[in-house]
């Protein structure tokens, strides 16, 4: 059953200056603890406003003792929250699964070697200008390496080794592309 603890003599200005005679009011609650609030009358008349829960104490005496404590700046603040109202929650709007697994966690071709300087689906992942520029740092038996033991062409070993480095990277960087679009669909 819900007390008053302490009715408070000066009264409470409000923001828009109304006067309101304010008390401090607690209520056991399961488990033996005593919550605490305030409740504001109007003055001028009119509907009685209450804080929400102020305190928590652990038993009646220590409510007491919270309700003692308060001063006109906390009064106040009080007030005003009283008047604003509930806080508003934004419940958050929860979405049903896009997909049913999440996505597979090696999103790049699995064929290639170890004899291979690099993964080209890996380091393409990474970005396509970081990309180049790796291939860029390789020798030319290296990119044909990559190229075919990841697939990307199907042009003879021979005449890759004839190839100009430029058109190598290209060869190898269009490959990855264009796998990786199908892989991404």
């Amino acid at each position: 059953m819900a007390e008053t603890l302490v009715q408070f003599q000066n009264p409470v200005l409000s923001p828009q200056e109304d006067l309101y005679e304010a008390r401090a009011c607690a209520s056991e609650v399961p488990g033996g603890l005593w919550q605490g609030w305030i409740e504001f009358t109007p003055i001028a008349g009119g509907k009685v406003v209450r804080s929400g829960r102020e305190t928590t104490q652990p038993n009646r005496r220590d409510a007491e003792y919270w309700a003692g404590g308060l001063t006109m700046v906390y009064l106040q603040g009080a007030l005003r929250r009283a008047l604003a109202g509930p806080m508003a929650v934004n419940i958050a709007r929860i979405e049903r699964p896009a997909y049913q697994k999440p996505a597979p966690s090696v999103p790049y071709s699995t064929v290639g070697n170890r004899e291979s300087a690099l993964d080209p689906f890996a380091a393409y992942s990474k970005g396509e200008f970081l990309f180049r520029r790796r291939l860029g740092a390789l020798s030319d038996w290296h990119l044909v390496n990559i190229a075919l033991a990841y697939e990307l062409t199907h042009e003879p070993i021979e005449s890759l080794n004839r190839r100009a480095t430029a058109y190598l990277i290209e060869l190898i960087v269009n490959g990855v592309r264009e796998r990786q679009e199908v892989l991404d669909r």
